[in-house]
């Protein structure tokens, strides 16, 4: 796919840059952040925390990946929401969000596959052409 089209590579910098935001959120929970002296590990269970590192650093591996226009973070970002909010709402009790960070997580999740969308039309029409 070509995210070096210009209306493309704008759109998809800036939802490089919403990954790169909710990824540090992330890293931020894992951190304990707002925690006060309660460990994070503590606070959200082994497997919660795990699920969060994942989750934190496939979304700021994303984000690069976005960032420099490459494929693959395209890929990354769309599987690690995807199996996020699957997790999520198959009612996982390890997976944690607020109803924000799951409405950030869907336009995200909506906006990379409008993204996979526009640059197959794009490519279609230069073919065509």
């Amino acid at each position: 796919m070509d995210f070096n089209a210009q209306p493309i590579g704008i759109y998809i910098r800036i939802v490089a840059i919403i990954s790169l935001l909710l990824g540090l959120n992330d890293a931020a929970r894992l951190l304990g952040v707002n925690l006060g002296s309660v460990s994070p590990i503590a606070s959200m269970g082994m497997t919660g925390f795990v699920y969060l590192a994942i989750f934190s650093l496939t979304r700021l591996f994303a984000a690069v990946g976005l960032w420099i226009k490459a494929s693959w973070g395209a890929v990354l970002l769309v599987g690690s929401t995807s199996i996020e909010l699957v997790l999520y709402l198959l009612g996982n009790t390890d997976v944690r969000m607020s109803a924000l960070g799951f409405a950030v997580r869907l336009v995200l999740l909506a906006s990379i596959l409008i993204i996979f969308v526009l640059s197959i039309r794009s490519s279609r029409a230069r073919a065509a052409d």
